[in-house]
């Protein structure tokens, strides 16, 4: 949730100067994926173990998660990685969250639930995400900040087992994973809602990796589609040529489905993962994506909430290009011109008349994009600031929507996600109201007649509402995430940061971006490829 210099987000402590022993995992929420078994570290003697720490909400510990699986599967004998849940917001600290988002983004590793972030004090973390490299012997060997790191770690772990083997230091074996049993649901976490021509609704049924359409009732299953052609698809948008565009989220690339024909097809992306330095214009095909969370339809071209690296994007079906239109990169609440905006995982978009209204989950804020493409912020302060609180949009709170939709009256409502409530901001008077609570993780919502149906994705369903005439009154909060300092002892300090490029990378010498004063997630690395500027 801040940006980072190479040297921080890339640094790393050798295996072979360091030997400090790996402190005790604890963790007051227990553990997740082992059968319900509690683990210590003297259970993964003779293992090389990784520990993640991350927090559901981030898109770099997500991408990391993904990073991980190829590592986990190829050394699955003498590797076990274990995910340190190390929340920000305060429905990250809910036991049932953490249990519901293992299960969301297929994490096939023991995670311990750590809300009061004791085992991240314990390793001196200090953003998320960081991976600790923890050899066969109990000793922790390596710290990567942020992601990109896989191809250092997995020559890391490679050394690790010839020289643990040579040692006779190395034990082989299945890991302490246990899967938890698979429940019987139409839906597993759908993300968003879309109501097609036929009074149908469209639902990407995230977990599943595919669409399911819903008759009228939004209960009844007409059909599912394609099955292993997506990867976590979440946004939906109707294109002019009766098409749907779809946000495949995992596979970072924009497709088409046309419900005519069933047809799906690739309008952008190459399937891999947009870093540093790629181009951000040109060919749709040919250019990289970085996790599209949600597609609108608006002023002529289909925008792009490019969630995993803070940014809008378009896609041009008549040139057939996509080029990045808003925001640096940079994560944080900025507005202005659109080049210069910063944004923080924007995660929904709804076209209304001149504006594109923007829900910028981890600045908790909802935002919006004019014609003259200036970008501005209605409600919501920064990366730090959440809460549940109605009133002026000044003084209002949201915590980490993911979907807005546009109203009828020119106002909007807000999928306020992790207040599990439907909120609605009336630009009109400038007020912020609630319209509905006791939602399960909202995620989206789509209009249907005089109905509002939200995607309730903890709970599995869509759920139908009433536009109510007046809001529901709630109890305000409001939170600041804090992080206590590292105490150190007095007398002289010495200290050694030591950065090691990964194979086939060079240090970026240029000025390094600003920091933010709080920790945060961290992009992968900004090194160059070998030969680049």
């Amino acid at each position: 949730m801040n940006a980072a210099s190479a040297a921080s987000s890339g640094s790393a402590i050798p295996h072979r100067r360091a030997r400090v022993r790996a402190p005790e995992l604890i963790g007051k929420g227990g553990w997740i994926n082992t059968g319900g078994k509690d683990l210590k570290l003297a259970d993964f003697r003779g293992r090389t173990l990784i520990l993640d720490f991350w927090t559901f909400c981030c898109i770099n510990c997500l991408h990391v998660l993904d990073e991980l699986r190829e590592l986990e599967e190829k050394h699955r004998d003498t590797l076990v990685i274990v995910g340190v849940h190390s929340p920000k917001f305060v429905h990250e600290a809910d036991h049932q969250a953490v249990v519901d988002a293992v299960e969301r983004y297929q994490v096939h590793h023991p995670v311990l639930d750590d809300p009061e972030l004791a085992t991240w004090k314990q390793y001196a973390v200090r953003a998320w995400p960081t991976l600790v490299v923890i050899d066969p012997e109990g000793y922790v060997v390596a710290q990567h900040a942020g992601e990109g790191h896989a191809h250092a770690i997995e020559r890391l772990v490679a050394e690790l087992e010839a020289e643990h083997e040579a040692k006779g230091t190395l034990r082989r074996g299945d890991g302490p994973y246990v899967p938890p049993e698979p429940a019987a649901t139409h839906l597993r976490f759908p993300g968003k809602a879309l109501l097609v021509p036929s009074g149908h609704f469209l639902v990407s049924d995230s977990t599943r990796h595919q669409l399911v359409e819903l008759a009228p009732d939004g209960e009844s299953v007409v059909r599912r589609i394609g099955e292993g052609d997506f990867k976590e698809p979440q946004g939906l948008a109707l294109l002019p040529d009766g098409r749907v565009a779809v946000a495949d989220t995992v596979n970072h690339r924009i497709r088409a489905y046309d419900p005519g024909s069933g047809a799906i097809e690739t309008l952008a992306g190459t399937g891999r993962q947009w870093w540093q330095g790629e181009p951000t214009a040109g060919p749709a095909r040919e250019v990289s994506l970085s996790s599209p969370w949600d597609v609108a339809w608006w002023g002529g071209k289909l925008w792009i909430a490019m969630a995993g690296v803070h940014q809008l994007w378009t896609y041009d079906p008549e040139a057939g290009t996509v080029q990045a239109a808003a925001g640096t990169t940079n994560e944080g609440l900025v507005d202005g011109p659109a080049a210069e905006a910063w944004f923080a995982q924007p995660s929904g978009l709804a076209a209304a008349g001149d504006r594109l209204w923007i829900a910028d989950s981890e600045t908790s804020a909802l935002r919006w994009i004019d014609a003259e493409d200036v970008v501005h912020t209605a409600v919501g302060t920064g990366l730090f600031d959440f809460g549940h609180r109605d009133g002026t949009a000044g003084q209002a709170l949201l915590q980490h929507p993911l979907g807005v939709t546009a109203l009828p009256d020119g106002s909007v409502a807000v999928s306020d996600t992790y207040n599990h409530a439907l909120r609605r901001y009336d630009p009109a008077s400038g007020e912020v109201t609630t319209l509905a609570t006791d939602l399960r993780e909202p995620s989206g919502a789509v209009l249907a007649g005089d109905d509002i149906v939200v995607v309730e994705s903890g709970r599995h369903r869509l759920t139908r509402l009433r536009l109510p005439e007046e809001a529901v009154r709630v109890e305000a909060v409001a939170h600041r995430t804090q992080r206590a300092a590292t105490e150190v002892a007095p007398g002289t300090l010495r200290l050694d940061v030591v950065f090691q490029a990964p194979p086939g990378q060079k240090l970026d010498t240029r000025p390094s971006l600003p920091s933010l004063p709080e920790p945060g997630c961290l992009p992968g690395p900004r090194a160059s490829t070998a030969g680049g500027a």
